[in-house]
């Protein structure tokens, strides 16, 4: 699997349609999704091929919101986390190929649906032309991290999670990651943020803890208020990153990115998180959150990729669903000639 910040030939992503996270078809907050997705996806074109899949009979109200130049095509979905319920691209002899991971709703969640999204990851790789390999492992995108040159970021709560690969243990999980991705080395984190084990979480998604932004080099969510549960789990999860080493054998570098000041919305602790960050040709998509953090932030990730053009977004629209930017989009790698 190559690095996220290698090469790609497009983005994909999925239109919200209704259900338990958006909300009903004539709902405000669907309308607020759907706005949310559409802006996104017409920034990442400005840079790369953009498609976005909407539900059957729903690609009129992708159009209504997308400029011309993103493709959308109709195929049955569930939800719109495409980065979870869409393959995971990896490369091989000038061949594309993509991982096809069992999809269970982020481990067969009350509220959730998956008939059609367990399905999604062949119909997108039959729509690009890769090579599926089908997986016996529950994963999901948003709970891997690779450096491109042989290491992946895990969380215990996720692959480890009974409800997810009740019988798998953690090597059989590293054999079967390592196989689909090519990578040869794991490196475990205990879990993910606070939040990501309420309502319409994942429990404990890697991709918005921490990130590889080369090798070697990562950056990790850093909640700095005592008052914030996530204040004793990011230090944990710090120290840990910092004694980890990578498939070459190097100590990680970690530079640690402040959360935004805001601790608590609509009752619950926030898992704001710049990390969840989405790396193009050329560009970064970063969620942004109208706080005082915003601005540092933004000059953190735009020194960590220097050369690109840093593109902040509304993330409290995402975010009220249940993820960010990097769970709504999924690269497909450029196949070299």
């Amino acid at each position: 699997m190559p690095a996220e910040w290698e090469p790609h030939e497009r983005t994909w992503m999925a239109f919200p349609r209704s259900n338990a996270t958006f909300g009903t078809e004539d709902s405000a907050s669907l309308h607020n999704a759907r706005t949310a997705w559409a802006h996104v996806a017409n920034t990442i074109a400005r840079y790369e091929p953009v498609t976005m899949i909407a539900n059957p009979n729903q690609g009129r109200f992708a159009i209504e919101l997308l400029h011309s130049d993103v493709s959308v095509i109709e195929l049955p979905i569930d939800d719109a986390w495409l980065r979870d319920s869409g393959p995971t691209f990896t490369l091989g002899a000038q061949q594309l190929g993509a991982s096809e991971w069992v999809f269970n709703g982020w481990g067969a969640q009350d509220w959730a649906t998956w008939d059609s999204d367990a399905l999604l990851a062949s119909s997108i790789a039959h729509e690009s032309g890769a090579e599926v390999r089908h997986s016996a492992l529950t994963n999901e995108g948003g709970g891997i991290h690779v450096d491109g040159v042989g290491t992946v970021l895990l969380t215990d709560t996720v692959q480890l999670d009974p409800r997810r690969n009740p019988q798998w243990s953690r090597e059989q999980v590293e054999v079967e990651i390592h196989a689909q991705l090519g990578t040869t080395r794991a490196i475990w984190l205990p879990r993910g943020l606070t939040r990501d084990y309420e309502a319409f979480g994942t429990s404990g998604h890697v991709d918005i803890v921490a990130t590889f932004v080369r090798p070697g080099l990562v950056a990790a969510h850093s909640q700095r208020d005592p008052n914030h549960p996530d204040f004793e789990v990011t230090k944990e999860l710090i120290a840990l990153l910092r004694a980890s080493t990578d498939a070459s054998g190097n100590v990680l570098e970690v530079i640690e990115v402040p959360a935004p000041t805001v601790l608590v919305v609509d009752g619950l602790c926030v898992d704001y998180s710049y990390i969840n960050h989405y790396v193009g040709n050329g560009f970064v998509v970063v969620g942004t959150f109208d706080d005082p953090r915003d601005e540092e932030a933004i000059e953190i990730v735009s020194r960590l990729y220097p050369g690109r053009t840093i593109e902040a977004v509304d993330g409290r629209a995402i975010f009220r669903h249940g993820g960010g930017v990097h769970c709504i989009t999924q690269q497909q790698p450029r196949v070299s000639p």
